[in-house]
């Protein structure tokens, strides 16, 4: 093994390795520059070329080299040395049966030369033979011509030694004919097998090299591989660490919670106790526990069955529409079929049976409409503000009086209807086929009429809880559900055999030569409102069957722990506790200002908290500001309106004053004094000019300045109104200083709150932060010993790895060569037995 290994190294192979195990790579370390030659450690088996070439620095310091230039890829070797040795295994396996093969083939080749050898040297032995024999004969002629005469028995000697001899040379002429033959087959067959041999030498060794190429990559891979796994190890021990962390944590707090779910049972426990004795020692009377008693309390107002039961109610009114437009379809479709079929109208007279029955259908609207006027009522009835039981449903009974109505059409329609397709069938145009499926249809006739009959019967039972409370009673209200339940089942399935039976019918009379247009077309419409029938019906059957437990579960509920059924008379009780308990929560309730959104908030939450002022504050400041901005408003307004007021009291009071002066000076005069004393006229004069010169008036306020004047004195109103209005001067004046130094106290205390809580809130980021770097630097000290010691197990559990794996292919090779030794010697032994 370690020679082929050589072999192949100094081929090209391979790179060379020491006795060490390290892999040659060239005296570097030294400055040597020369390739590593197995003269290193094995003189014998230097490579070609560097056979006396040895390093500058001795064996020794070579071995060093090897070993230094070898570290950095022991690693890789090791890992692909098992790799490598299968696929050097497998090769020396392939060469050793292409060699047992090619020894074959050369024993039967160097066969085959010495039978061609021996036959030659016959052949030539032959031809000597022949030669002589033919000068003998030739001797013997020459005699046989003399002694013609003298011998005839010598004669016929020679002559049978002619004849001898001829037959003992065409013997020997097919003899060696045939040897030819032989030899030329076998000469084919050896370049034949010798030349297959050479191609799968070469188809083997391409083999060789792609699965040299395969096995480099997929020690690659596995190299890859194997790195990644170790780096899924190393996560997967952190995880399971974390992990084991969490559950300690989550086993703690299990057993905080179970903890605290003992305390709290016995809390509860003692709470429960307590409670007990304080009913069993102050509650003198226990109303609840009596059903007679507890009838007579007002049972609570379910708003969730009040929703529900209006839910359902819309829901079925739904359904009952679309149940309603289907029938509305139906008869007015069948009333056009009776005007054309068996005898269209328009052509012929109908049958009197035919003209009353189409009289009956186009009546139908009348019947068929109510319906669903009822069972709008009904759902209008059912709101929120009402309680809805059987008792106190009232409306129900319309829609019951509707129902009673559209089922007496049923039966006065349905003698007709059954004559009518009596009469179809004794038409002449009626098949046998036809007539088997209007007897069908005859029969569904009176189905539909009987379920009608039968829904009729048990909604009018429905109804007697709210007319006659003791008309049924509340232990049958479940199974009249269920009654209505099959009722509406055995409808749907009506319906479908209606559904399949027409169907077939129009599809019979469609066939008919005599079929028209217009009655396809009429039996099309007659099966599209069959259709929406029966979907209508199937809808309402099973919308029913689901809603059936919530029906006779709520329908009837009586007060809280008793078992006795509401009254309508308790019903009106509890509206009205209801509305008064409504009016009561709305007085108590606030209106509650607009809040910010939360997603607002967790944007502008660092603005908030980093601000001077925060939102809340501002906002209150400006609603504030606006408030006094009304107040201010609206005292501006007043101030006005009294201050046009007083100017019109003013022109009022001049007016007057104007009115009474001219009035003084129009007066008639004396007769005697025709013209005023000079005098007098002087003595006015000098009393108006001084009534107009100013005077100065002291007082609490201040200097008043003011002119006197006879006429127009001001009084003491105008003095208050000057008093007043320096008053106002003065309080506005103070007023807006007081509100500029409310609104800085305001924004300085704003300011110092906001800065405050920064201040708080920067502690307590720097507590946070103290507090996360000491654990982050305990988690990357822990990390760091937790990563030298799995590096530290890795490198041994691989260096264990690897001599273990060295030790194998040590072991490997060395029974191949013994293996292989032994089939040598087997071989040789079988050789020598052949000999």
């Amino acid at each position: 093994m370690q020679r082929i290994l050589r072999q192949q190294a100094l081929s090209g192979g391979i790179p060379l390795l020491c006795r060490s195990g390290m892999m040659s790579s060239g005296c570097r370390t030294f400055g040597c520059g020369k390739p590593l030659s197995w003269n290193c450690a094995h003189p014998s088996t230097a490579a070609p070329g560097h056979q006396n070439e040895r390093c500058p620095l001795g064996r020794e310091a070579c071995g060093n080299c090897c070993v230094e230039a070898g570290n950095s890829r022991l690693l890789l070797l090791r890992a692909q040395n098992q790799v490598l040795k299968k696929g050097v295994v497998d090769e020396q396996a392939n060469s050793a049966s292409l060699k047992e093969q090619l020894k074959m083939k050369d024993q039967s080749l160097r066969k085959l030369q010495q039978e061609m050898d021996s036959l030659t040297f016959r052949n030539q032995q032959l031809a000597k033979r022949v030669e002589l024999l033919q000068d003998e004969l030739a001797l013997s002629e020459a005699k046989g011509k003399k002694n013609k005469k003298s011998g005839e028995s010598s004669s016929q000697l020679s002559q049978e030694q002619k004849s001898v001899f001829d037959e003992d040379l065409q013997k020997k002429i097919e003899e060696n004919e045939r040897l030819h033959i032989q030899f030329f087959e076998a000469d084919e067959q050896h370049k034949r097998l010798e030349t297959e041999l050479k191609n799968r030498l070469e188809v083997l060794e391409t083999d060789a090299a792609q699965h040299q190429a395969v096995v480099d990559g997929l020690t690659q891979k596995y190299i890859d591989t194997i790195e990644k796994l170790q780096n899924d190890k190393t996560k997967l021990e952190i995880k399971s660490q974390t992990l084991e962390r969490e559950a300690k944590e989550c086993r703690f707090r299990a057993e905080e919670c179970q903890q605290q779910l003992k305390n709290l049972h016995a809390d509860l426990g003692r709470r429960l106790d307590d409670s007990l004795c304080i009913i069993n020692e102050k509650v003198p009377f226990n109303d609840t526990r009596s059903s007679k008693y507890n009838a007579l309390n007002v049972p609570l107002h379910n708003r969730r069955c009040q929703l529900k039961l209006r839910d359902i109610a819309g829901q079925a009114l739904a359904f009952v529409q679309d149940l309603v437009t289907a029938l509305l379809n139906f008869h007015t479709y069948m009333e056009q079929r009776v005007q054309i079929f068996p005898i269209d109208s328009a052509t012929d007279t109908i049958s009197p049976l035919n003209q009353k029955f189409s009289q009956y259908l186009h009546e139908n609207a009348s019947y068929v409409r109510p319906l669903e006027e009822g069972m709008l009522h009904l759902f209008e009835s059912i709101t929120e503000d009402t309680v809805t039981v059987l008792e106190t449903t009232v409306k129900l009974k319309v829609f019951s009086e509707h129902l009673t109505s559209y089922t007496c059409f049923l039966r006065k329609i349905l003698p007709y209807q059954l004559k009518s397709l009596e009469e179809e069938c004794e038409s002449s145009l009626c098949t046998a086929a036809l007539r088997a499926r209007n007897l069908e249809l005859h029969n569904d006739m009176k189905k539909i009429t009987a379920v009608f009959e039968k829904l009729h019967v048990y909604i009018s039972l429905i109804v007697l809880p709210s007319t006659k409370p003791d008309g049924l009673l509340r232990t049958n209200y479940s199974s009249v559900f269920t009654h209505i339940a099959a009722g509406l089942h055995g409808f749907h399935n009506v319906m479908k055999e209606i559904s399949k039976h027409y169907s077939q019918k129009a599809a019979l009379e469609h066939e008919l030569p005599t079929a028209t247009q217009k009655l396809i077309t009429t039996n099309d419409c007659i099966l599209s409102s069959v259709v929406a029938l029966t979907n209508g019906a199937g809808k309402i059957a099973s919308f029913f069957s689901n809603n059936l437990d919530h029906f006779t579960a709520s329908l009837s509920y009586g007060p809280k722990g008793g078992t006795e059924f509401i009254s309508p008379l308790s019903a009106e009780c509890m509206l009205q506790y209801k509305k008064k308990a409504v009016a009561y929560m709305k007085s108590l309730k606030k209106p509650c200002s607009d809040s910010v959104p939360y997603e607002e908030a967790l944007a502008n939450r660092r603005v908030l908290l980093s601000s001077t002022e925060s939102r809340e504050g501002l906002a209150q400041q400006v609603q504030q500001s606006l408030e006094k901005i009304a107040k201010l408003e609206q005292e501006k307004e007043h101030w006005m309106l009294e201050a046009q007021l007083a100017k019109i009291k003013l022109e009022k009071e001049n007016q007057k004053l104007q009115s009474s002066l001219t009035g003084q000076l129009v007066e008639p005069m004396p007769e005697n004094s025709v013209l005023p004393n000079t005098a007098e006229q002087e003595k006015e004069e000098a009393i108006k000019k001084t009534s107009r010169e100013p005077v100065k008036r002291m007082s609490l306020i201040g200097m008043l300045t003011m002119t006197t004047d006879s006429k127009e004195a001001p009084d003491a109103k105008s003095r208050e109104d000057l008093i007043k209005n320096h008053y106002m001067a003065r309080i506005v004046e103070l007023t807006s200083l007081l509100q500029l130094a409310d609104s800085k106290s305001v924004h300085f205390h704003a300011e110092c709150r906001a800065l405050a809580k920064r201040l708080s809130l920067a502690e307590k980021s720097k507590e946070s932060l103290v507090e996360e770097m000491k654990l982050a630097s305990q988690s990357i000290s822990r990390l760091q010993d937790e990563l030298t010691t799995t590096k530290r197990s890795y490198e041994d559990q691989l260096s264990m790895m690897s001599d273990h794996l060295c030790s194998m292919n040590e072991t490997l090779s060395k029974q191949r060569e013994e293996i292989d030794t032994l089939k040598m010697s087997k071989g040789n032994s079988r050789k020598n037995k052949s000999r």
